[in-house]
Formats: structure tokens, sequence, C-alpha cells
């Protein structure tokens, strides 16, 4: 983010909410980090019950969030945190941004992520899966899943019933996993 800020890319002049200033908790990086965030006008730090409370979020007009998964199932749930027990991460406040941007004036939330992953032994894997392994910490219900999207595409989810949910999702999966899923998919009955 410091460097688009510096080239101005990063600029907040479109925020209702602090315009003109980059808001932020914490920061970790290097010196030259630390130098660009003291005393810079452009940066306001604020404790993250502020940055993260989906309220003070909405107050952003236009508010976009763009947050990161592990995977996502054929029902839309989304697993940032962990792949069965294993964590990898918090949710670093994935839920509020989902919230508040959907609750702001012209907001959306995007949950993008790649569509595949490779293992240890370097195999391919389907980041949409039909179901998490079991002890998948669910960060995003799939009642709050606006957009997901891949490298094929990005699909609306709100207010769709599961088989539409199942199908929107499978034609953003990489091609080379999309008739298991649908095979999977009608093996549950989410779709015929």
């Amino acid at each position: 983010m410091m460097d688009l800020v510096k080239c101005g890319t990063v600029n907040g002049s479109k925020k209702t909410l602090f315009p003109g200033k980059a808001i932020y908790t914490f920061g970790v990086g290097n010196q030259e980090l630390f130098k660009f965030l003291d005393h810079n006008e452009a940066i306001m730090a604020c404790e993250i019950s502020k940055v993260n409370n989906p309220a003070i979020i909405a107050r952003n007009d236009n508010m976009v969030s763009v947050n990161n998964a592990l995977s996502v199932d054929l029902t839309g749930q989304i697993a940032s945190e962990s792949i069965g027990p294993r964590q990898y991460t918090a949710t670093g406040g994935q839920v509020n941004f989902v919230l508040g941007s959907q609750m702001a004036k012209n907001g959306k939330s995007l949950i993008a992520l790649p569509s595949t992953y490779k293992d240890k032994e370097g195999k391919v894997h389907s980041r949409i899966v039909p179901m998490f392994p079991m002890g998948t910490v669910v960060t995003t219900s799939r009642n709050d899943v606006e957009w997901v999207v891949t490298e094929y595409g990005a699909v609306r989810l709100t207010n769709k019933p599961v088989s539409q949910r199942v199908k929107s999702l499978i034609s953003i999966a990489h091609p080379d996993f999309r008739d298991e899923l649908e095979f999977r998919a009608r093996k549950q009955l989410w779709i015929r």
C-alpha cells in the first residue's frame, strides 16, 4: 500500500469519511515503511475498534471491500482462516468489511481467490470445493457473501438459492475441476 500511496493511486480523494487519508491500524515492514508512516499527513492511524467497525466502514459511499479466501464451498461459505483444523491466519476483519461495504451507499463486497493451489507434492487442487474438510473454520457465512471472484470470472451470490449458487460457483472454478464439482453437487442433490 505504501507504494500505491506514494505514486498517488491510493489518495483517499473519493472517500466520504476521512477524505484524503489512508487509514491503518498497524504497520509491519522495514525501515522505509516506518519512515513513510512517521508524521505523514496522508496517513492516519486508528484503533482497530474504528477501522474494523462495520458502521464506520459503511460511512464511506461506494465502499468496495476486497477480501481473500483459502477456499469457498459450493454453497458460498468462505474459509479464510483454516483448512480442516489447521490454522493459517486470523479473520483480519473480513466479516466487518464484508458487512460494512454492503451497508455503504452503493457499496459492494468481493471475495477474491485463485481457482487452484498446489500442495507440497505439486498436485493442483481446486479452491472451490463441494464441502469443507471437517474442522474448517467458516469465516464468512454464505448469507453474507455478495461477490466471489476468480481468474475465471465473478459471480453474485446475494439472495440466490443453493442450486443457483452451486452453478454460479462451478462456472468460475478452474475448468479441470468443473465436472467433478458438478458430479458432487448432483450427488448432494443441490442441482439436478
